[in-house]
């Protein structure tokens, strides 16, 4: 029986509840709105809250309780997890109220929700870089605040953020196998985040990158390829010794010089079959040429007799008188 009289009790407090909330959505008494709306946000039911929030802007504008509308309405979608939403709203309070001494909160809010709204690594990343800006601005507009100490450590988060997603893009040349395109990326990467923590994990995959282009190279590019690999592993060394990225380097470097010797061979031996070639080449050459030479006197010989036959013929027909004069008979 108890259980019983329980159950109706909630039933009728929801349906209070229930009612309570539909009078003020159809209602235009803004003081109404406003309680019903302040009651949802003291209760923690923000979605309430926000329906009726939505309701106000127009009612009290101009009056004392704009600011607190506002206020209320930016933290309801906070915690609704709106974080676009609200960080504009407290961005537009700060703005819009910069007389109230919450002004320094919203900004701050604002902020902290363009971080919470930050997305996955994997994500587009446009929502980080607008939250770093947020809390970069902060950070510059009050310096001294005790808000502002955690700002720096948010900041490098998001960063950090940047720095992966780009490193993760370049390692996806690698797997492609593309290793020209990899190397690239990386330094981009390096140049993007030269403070990056990522470094000896980028240096591993560029010196890999490069051993594998050399050794992949076209004939042309190779010795140039394998200097190229060559000078990184000694910077690799240099800059992380006594790390398993030196080790790898020393691996790489041995093989690399091993490459290079034979290569040498190779090379000698190619220059001395062009060599050899271009030597036959020379004298197929110069043999066309005597050829073509003699053939061409020949030609020019010929050309010399018919010009010689041709003047002759010529004098000949200047040389012989013209025929007799003959008369004709008229009739």
């Amino acid at each position: 029986m108890k259980k019983y009289i329980l159950g109706i009790f909630a039933i009728a407090v929801l349906a209070s509840c229930k009612s309570q909330q539909e009078k003020a959505l159809r209602s235009a008494d803004k003081n109404f709105i406003l309680k019903t709306a302040n009651e949802n946000f003291a209760k923690k039911k923000w979605k309430n809250a926000l329906a009726l929030y939505d309701r106000l802007p127009n009612l009290v504008a101009g009056t004392d309780d704009a600011p607190n509308v506002v206020f209320n309405s930016a933290y309801a979608n906070f915690y609704d997890k709106n974080y676009r939403l609200a960080g504009n709203q407290f961005k537009n309070f700060s703005v819009s109220f910069p007389q109230d001494s919450r002004k320094e909160e919203a900004a701050y809010m604002s902020a902290l929700c363009y971080y919470n709204g930050s997305m996955d690594y994997n994500l587009d990343q446009s929502s980080t870089e607008l939250a770093i800006n947020e809390l970069q601005e902060f950070l510059n507009n009050y310096p001294n605040s005790e808000r502002s100490k955690n700002i720096n450590t948010m900041i490098d988060e998001l960063s950090y953020k940047l720095e992966f997603k780009a490193y993760e893009n370049a390692k996806q040349y690698f797997k492609m196998a593309d290793y020209k395109a990899t190397t690239v990326a990386f330094e981009n990467v390096l140049d993007d985040f030269p403070s990056t923590k990522l470094r000896p994990k980028i240096y591993d995959y560029m010196m890999k990158a490069r051993y594998l282009l050399a050794q992949n190279s076209v004939y042309d590019l190779k010795e140039e390829r394998i200097e190229s690999a060559l000078a990184f592993t000694r910077q690799v060394e240099k800059e992380l010794p006594d790390t398993e990225y030196s080790e790898t380097a020393l691996d790489l470097r041995q093989k690399l010089e091993k490459e290079k010797k034979d290569f040498a061979v190779v090379k000698k031996q190619t220059e001395e079959r062009i060599a050899v070639l271009t030597a036959k080449q020379k004298k197929i050459a110069d043999k066309m040429a005597q050829q073509n030479k003699t053939e061409q006197q020949m030609k020019d010989q010929i050309d010399l007799e018919k010009q010689a036959n041709q003047m002759r013929r010529d004098s000949a027909v200047l040389q012989t008188p013209p025929p007799a004069a003959t008369f004709k008979i008229q009739r």
